[in-house]
C-alpha cells in the first residue's frame, strides 16, 4: 500500500515538472500556429499602478520617454494608490511625456487600476510595474503583434537587472523564471501562452474587462482575452528589466500572497478549464496554475513518508535518499547563502521548497476565504515589504508590491 501511494505521488510530481513541459515544447515544434508580426504604431496608453514608489518612479518614466516609439502616440497614466512618500510629487513635476497623474486615496491596486483604465484613450493598453524598466524597443516589439487580428494580448519578457545579484531565493527564482520563459514560448507557438507577466504586457483596449477584487490582475486581464476568443502570445524581445528578489522570508510572504490571489483568479476564469471550448489551453491552465500549486501536497506527503520509504528498500529507499539530499541542500542554502546557496545546486532546492510551502499556505488561505487588497512598497533592502498579520476567515491579508509576476 505504501509503495502504491508513493508511486502515485511520484507520478503526479513527474507529470507536473517534467511530462507537461515536454508535451508543451513538443507541441510548439510539431503543431505551430504562426501569426503576423508586422510594424505597427497604434495609439498606446501605458498604465502604471503604484504605492510609495518614489525610489523608482522617475527611472520608470525615463525609460518610457526613451522608447523608440512616437511620443505623440503614447499616453502614460500613473495611478497612485494613496502614496505618501513623494511619488505623487515626482510624477506631477515630470516633463517630457503625455502624462496623467491620478492620485487616489488608499483603496488597493484593483480599484486604482480600474479607474486608471477609465482614463485611457489608446487603442492598446500596456500594463507595467513601477520598477520594471523598458528596453528602448520594448513597446515597438510588443505592439507589432496586433497587426494580426486574432491576437488580443501580448505578454512581454521580464528579465533581471543583474543576473548575479540577489540572495539565495533570487538565484533559484531566476532559474525557474528561465524555465517558465521556455514554456511560454512553446505554448505561444502552438496557440496561447498561459498568461502575461505584470512587468510588461499589452491588450487591445476594447477587450479590457473590469477587474474584480481579490485576484491577480495580470493573470485575470490577460486570460480574459482568451475567454473572448482571441490569442495570447509571448514576445521574448519585448523586454522589461527589474530587480531580483530579496531575502527568503520576504520572497516567501510574497509568494503566499501571489498564490492566494492566484487561486481566486483561476476560479474567476474557470470557464477556461472546459476543454470542449478551449482545447489544449484548458490542460495548460489546469497543469500550470492548479496542479503546479497543489503538487505541494504530494511533495510533502512523500517527505513525511521518508521513514517508511527508507525501510521498504528498492527504489523507495532511493527516493528517501534523494529527498534527504535535496532538502539538505535547501537547508544549507538558507543557512549559508554566500556559500552553496549562491550556486544553482543550492538555490534551486531553496526556491523549490519555499514555493511549495507557500503554495500549501495559499491553498489554506483560499479555502478559508482569505483575500488580499492592499500592498506595501519595498523596504529595508527587501524587494517586498509587508505588514505581517495573522488573518482569519474573512480578514484581508496585505498585498505585496507590484512585482507579482514571477513564476509561482
Amino acid at each position: 500500500m505504501v509503495e502504491q501511494f508513493a508511486g502515485l505521488m511520484l507520478v503526479v510530481i513527474l507529470y507536473t515538472y517534467l511530462v507537461f513541459p515536454v508535451i508543451c515544447i513538443a507541441r510548439g515544434r510539431l503543431f505551430p500556429r504562426p501569426w503576423k508580426r508586422e510594424p505597427a504604431q497604434p495609439t498606446v496608453s501605458i498604465v502604471i499602478i503604484c504605492h510609495n514608489e518614489a525610489g523608482v518612479i522617475k527611472a520608470k518614466l525615463d525609460s518610457i520617454r526613451a522608447l523608440d516609439y512616437p511620443s505623440t502616440r503614447i499616453q502614460t497614466i500613473v495611478g497612485s494608490d494613496g502614496s505618501d512618500d513623494g511619488t505623487n510629487e515626482i510624477v506631477a513635476d515630470y516633463t517630457g511625456l503625455r502624462l496623467q497623474n491620478l492620485a487616489f486615496s488608499r483603496r488597493g491596486k484593483i480599484p486604482a487600476l480600474n479607474d486608471a483604465v477609465s482614463a485611457a484613450t489608446g487603442e492598446v493598453l500596456v500594463f507595467t510595474d513601477a520598477n520594471s524598466i523598458f528596453e528602448v524597443n520594448a513597446l515597438r516589439n510588443l505592439v507589432r503583434h496586433f497587426s494580426d487580428q486574432s491576437v488580443g494580448c501580448v505578454a512581454g519578457n521580464q528579465v533581471y537587472c543583474d543576473q548575479t545579484a540577489g540572495g539565495v531565493a533570487a538565484a533559484g527564482e531566476k532559474s525557474f523564471w528561465n524555465y517558465d520563459r521556455v514554456l511560454k514560448e512553446a505554448q505561444s507557438q502552438a496557440g496561447n501562452a498561459i498568461s502575461a507577466t505584470g512587468a510588461i504586457y499589452a491588450i487591445r483596449r476594447n477587450l479590457f474587462m473590469k477587474v474584480p477584487p481579490g485576484v491577480t490582475d495580470d493573470f485575470t486581464i490577460s486570460t480574459r482575452v482568451i475567454l473572448q476568443g482571441f490569442r495570447l502570445v509571448f514576445d521574448g524581445e519585448a523586454v522589461a528589466s527589474e530587480p531580483v528578489a530579496g531575502k527568503p522570508n520576504a520572497e516567501y510572504r510574497r509568494k503566499v500572497r501571489v498564490m492566494t490571489r492566484g487561486f481566486r483568479s483561476v476560479w474567476t476564469v474557470r470557464a477556461l478549464l472546459n476543454p470542449f471550448r478551449f482545447g489544449f489551453y484548458s490542460l495548460q491552465l489546469f497543469s500550470h496554475k492548479i496542479l503546479r500549486r497543489l503538487v505541494a501536497f504530494p511533495i510533502f506527503s512523500l517527505l513525511l513518508m521518508t521513514p517508511w520509504l527508507w525501510h521498504e528498500g528498492g527504489w523507495m529507499s532511493g527516493m528517501a535518499v534523494a529527498q534527504l539530499a535535496f532538502y539538505s541542500l535547501a537547508i544549507l542554502g538558507l543557512l549559508f547563502p554566500a556559500g552553496p546557496g549562491r550556486s544553482k545546486l543550492g538555490s534551486i532546492p531553496v526556491f523549490f521548497s519555499l514555493a511549495n510551502l507557500a503554495a500549501l499556505q495559499a491553498a489554506i488561505n483560499f479555502t478559508l476565504g482569505r483575500t488580499i487588497d492592499t500592498w506595501e512598497s519595498p523596504s529595508d533592502g527587501e524587494r517586498v515589504g509587508m505588514r505581517d498579520s495573522q488573518a482569519g476567515v474573512g480578514q484581508h491579508l496585505s498585498e505585496p508590491t507590484l512585482q507579482d509576476a514571477h513564476p509561482e
